[in-house]
């Protein structure tokens, strides 16, 4: 699997659960788990489909943030229509 894809499957499955995170309390257990899940995913879906490197983590929390960030926007999107 190439890099690219995995990064792909962080930012979507990440965008579902920023999506989740944006109707929550700030700190309540909700929103930590809304964050802390999607991590646990990363970390598997890296394991399983690429070697280790160092290198693509800036890649991958990349991928992570804009993903939490693309679902809270589309949740105010879809709030507001």
């Amino acid at each position: 699997m190439g890099l690219l894809l995995v990064a792909v499957l962080i930012f979507l499955f990440n965008t579902f659960f920023g999506y989740w995170r944006s109707s929550t309390r700030r700190f309540s257990v909700q929103w930590l788990m809304a964050i802390h899940i999607p991590v646990a995913l990363a970390i598997v879906t890296r394991l399983l489909l690429l070697e280790w490197d160092w290198a693509t983590v800036p890649i991958f929390v990349a991928a992570f943030i804009t993903g939490q960030y693309v679902g809270g926007i589309i949740k105010s999107y879809l709030v507001e229509a």
